[in-house]
């Protein structure tokens, strides 16, 4: 069976021997999901939804990294889904694994309180008062024409149980806009990390753990260095991602 369509690659995932499906005519993932798979913390009993999955590469580490019992990830462009699903099928995790077509904002993941853990590494991008975008599936992952920093926020605090998880990966110079997202939908930070390109770079992502309904406490971990040179990944991202 043959699960690439024109134009198509398998990229190897260096992790329990999983392949994923990119387009490089489409967003491609990058070190933030990377990141982000890592950061998560899920049980074997536990729900998970990856919000804003794009082709599937958080769900699919997270089926290696996890125990998590169930991990759905929801996907807006009908043919980054596609992929996804391709994905899912052709590592031979179906029973574990779904992807689902569908906007975010509809509530398609789920009935609210009725997930244990919500990971999401939505648009960076945020669209000003005037400001147009073509919408092409590049635009659609960086930019948030379809999605809002608020809206993927309080989707997922709707999706969660009182006490659930959501973890978010984002951009340090919008931290504020995160914090105040996740406050407004009883969202509390509770853990975070900063990750630099080089030691001596300043930060360009930031891992957020929050709980929903949690008490005001945050605890802010050691930074990641991702490269210790052009294109050579730390001993760190290596030793704890598997990379």
């Amino acid at each position: 069976m043959t699960f690439l369509k024109p134009g198509e690659r398998i990229d190897d995932l260096q992790r329990s021997q999983l392949g994923i499906i990119q387009n490089p005519v489409h967003f491609c993932f990058g070190t933030d999901a990377v990141l982000l798979s890592g950061f998560v913390r899920a049980g074997g009993k536990e729900r998970v939804v990856d919000l804003c999955t794009g082709n599937g590469i958080i769900p699919l580490l997270l089926s290696a990294k996890t125990r998590a019992k169930e991990i759905t990830g929801v996907e807006i462009q009908a043919e980054i889904a596609d992929m996804a699903r391709r994905s899912v099928a052709m590592n031979g995790l179906e029973e574990r694994v779904r992807i689902l077509h569908g906007d975010l904002r509809e509530g398609i993941a789920g009935a609210s309180g009725s997930v244990d853990v919500v990971s999401c590494n939505p648009p960076y991008m945020a669209l000003r008062r005037g400001e147009q975008s073509q919408a092409t599936s590049r635009a659609i992952a960086r930019q948030e024409i379809c999605c809002s920093l608020e809206e993927a926020v309080n989707e997922t605090a709707r999706l969660l149980k009182n006490g659930g998880r959501a973890y978010f990966v984002y951009r340090p110079h919008r931290l504020d806009e995160l914090f105040a997202a996740c406050n407004a939908a009883r969202l509390t930070p509770k853990r975070m990390k900063f990750a630099h390109p080089y030691s001596e770079r300043e930060a360009n992502l930031v891992l957020l753990e929050a709980v929903k309904g949690g008490g005001s406490f945050l605890r802010v971990e050691a930074p990641i260095i991702v490269f210790r040179s052009p294109g050579v990944y730390s001993d760190e991202i290596r030793d704890i991602y598997g990379y």
